[in-house]
Parts: structure tokens; C-alpha cells; sequence
């Protein structure tokens, strides 16, 4: 069993309903065909960067890699037992690239965090 998060890239003023029905569009296998998001590669290679899901190692927080990226969401799927960190670096790295947080298991969605003034 795995916590499952996935990232969304949609346009300004995407409301969670927006973010949702991007995912069942997502689950049913219809993706449109476009040039990947700029804010999801960033986030992508980030979060790779730091955990990742080519050949990862035993410590990985992945249940299953590599992730799924698609060209404007990427789905995270974490073992359980994570470190917070891991959760954190997640949170943060959509914060800054102000992509939309998923959650799988009660359908959630979180706007990107507030930045704080310098």
C-alpha cells in the first residue's frame, strides 16, 4: 500500500474541482499531447534530484518508479513510512513552482503554500 500525492500544473485560477477533474481525465487514460509544463520539469527534476526514482536505493521513498510524469502532473507514490522530509520537500517544491497538490486518498487539493516575504 502507498500514500499517493500527485503535482498538477494548471492554468491561474484552477479550482480544486478543476484539479479533480484533470486526475479522472488522467485515470481514464486521456492525456493531452503537449509540450511538458515548465513548472512540472522543474519540479520533476527537484524532487528526483534529491530522491530518486532511477535505480533508487533501498532507502527510497518511492513504492513504485519511476514516477509517473506526464506533461502537467506528476504522481508521487510514497512508501508509508517516509520520512516527513520527504512530504515536506514535496510541499515546498509545489509551493514554488505554484502547482496544485492531489491527494489520492481523500481527494483533496491543495493550492501551493503561501510564500513568505523574503
Amino acid at each position: 500500500m502507498s500514500f499517493d500525492l500527485s503535482v498538477w500544473a494548471l492554468a491561474d485560477g484552477a479550482t480544486p474541482e478543476d484539479v479533480r477533474a484533470a486526475v479522472e481525465r488522467c485515470r481514464q487514460g486521456q492525456h493531452v499531447d503537449r509540450y511538458p509544463d515548465p513548472r512540472v520539469v522543474r519540479f520533476y527534476r527537484a524532487i528526483t534530484a534529491s530522491y530518486p526514482d532511477r535505480h533508487p536505493g533501498a532507502d527510497t521513498p518511492w513504492a513504485v518508479t519511476p514516477l509517473h510524469a506526464a506533461n502537467d502532473h506528476v504522481e508521487l507514490n510514497l512508501h508509508p513510512t517516509c520520512e516527513d522530509q520527504v512530504l515536506l520537500d514535496v510541499e515546498r517544491l509545489a509551493g514554488e513552482n505554484g502547482l496544485m497538490l492531489f491527494d489520492a486518498q481523500d481527494g483533496s487539493v491543495y493550492p501551493p503554500p503561501a510564500r513568505l516575504p523574503g
